[in-house]
């Protein structure tokens, strides 16, 4: 190790850097950092000097980092957390947290989650704010940008950056509407179920939404000879629990330990027809980078998450008729 070299960096300087790459502007990365613009001005100076490198131009009123930059950004929090982390072990307070977190979650999860989530934040992390979101280009590429810190998808495998911890297990069953004509049948049959058009919910992350994209529900028909009739496709959960309950189309969808579609909606949750092929549960897990795993406030709220989630998972219960 250059100890010699490390001697000449100022590690302020590191936090004045990650400052600027939040904010993108020198005024305001002073004010975060409770110092005067000009100092600021001349803090972003040194770095340039230090680095070696311009760090960053200016396109109107934003700073926009250089590729230098844009490598040190995916790295530096993860320094700075093991740094943080290093000097204050063992005095880690969430409630001394002041910052954002960026969840990805599919809205049939959050629904239930981020109530819960928010309430265990508003009590032992008051300056933590969550933002929630059901839509992304890329989990993975956002992940590894940290634009998001966590994201709760299904467990199909990803790059080993980033990790993923068992949350739940879900299991797909044929929802419909409470007077629907096939709601006081013990079981249904795939040919009774191919007669009545269906709402294509998009169970997981997704940006946009098509017909032509094929569900694990149709791939599966398709292996048959199948095929059923789509009424409309959507990653709008309320609007796709209101078109089932007043219409008689069917919905693929999952039973979850939420009460949610029964009490409040009235649905009814029929089990996979018997000659319809199917992976009898699907796993959820929450996935972070590795960048964020030193950090005490991504370790402390992935607890709070998989805490809860297990929670519900063991609370599931399985009627004998109706999923």
């Amino acid at each position: 190790m250059n100890l010699q070299k490390l001697s000449r960096l100022d590690l302020n300087l590191l936090v004045s850097l990650q400052a600027l790459l939040e904010e993108k502007s020198v005024t305001r990365a002073a004010q975060r950092l409770f110092i005067t613009q000009p100092a600021m001005s001349r803090v972003l100076q040194r770095l340039r000097h230090q680095l070696d490198d311009p760090l960053f131009t200016r396109t109107g009123n934003a700073l926009v980092a250089t590729p230098k930059a844009r490598e040190l950004q995916l790295r530096l929090p993860r320094l700075l957390d093991s740094i943080l982390e290093m000097v204050t072990e063992g005095e880690f307070d969430p409630a001394a947290y002041v910052g954002e977190i960026t969840i990805a979650v599919p809205e049939f999860v959050a629904i239930a989650l981020v109530s819960e989530l928010t309430k265990i934040v508003t009590q032992y992390a008051p300056g933590v704010v969550l933002s929630i979101s059901s839509e992304t280009d890329s989990v993975e590429g956002e992940l590894s940008e940290g634009i998001l810190d966590f994201a709760i998808d299904i467990d199909k495998g990803i790059t080993e950056d980033v990790r993923a911890r068992k949350l739940a297990i879900f299991t797909p069953s044929i929802w419909m509407r409470e007077g629907h004509p096939l709601a006081k049948k013990a079981r249904v049959t795939l040919d009774e179920i191919l007669e009545y058009p269906f709402i294509q919910y998009y169970l997981l992350i997704s940006k946009r939404v098509s017909a032509r994209t094929d569900a694990r529900f149709d791939r599966v028909l398709r292996d048959l000879g199948r095929k059923r009739k789509k009424a409309m496709v959507t990653n709008q959960l309320m609007t796709a629990m209101e078109t089932v309950c007043d219409t008689d189309c069917l919905m693929v969808a999952a039973k979850y330990g939420l009460t949610m579609e029964r009490e409040m909606y009235r649905i009814v949750r029929k089990r996979y027809p018997v000659e319809l092929p199917h992976e009898g549960t699907i796993s959820l897990v929450l996935l972070e980078h590795k960048r964020t795993s030193g950090s005490p406030i991504h370790r402390w709220l992935g607890d709070k998450i998989v805490g809860l989630m297990r929670e519900w998972d063991k609370g599931q219960t399985t009627d004998p008729e109706t999923f």
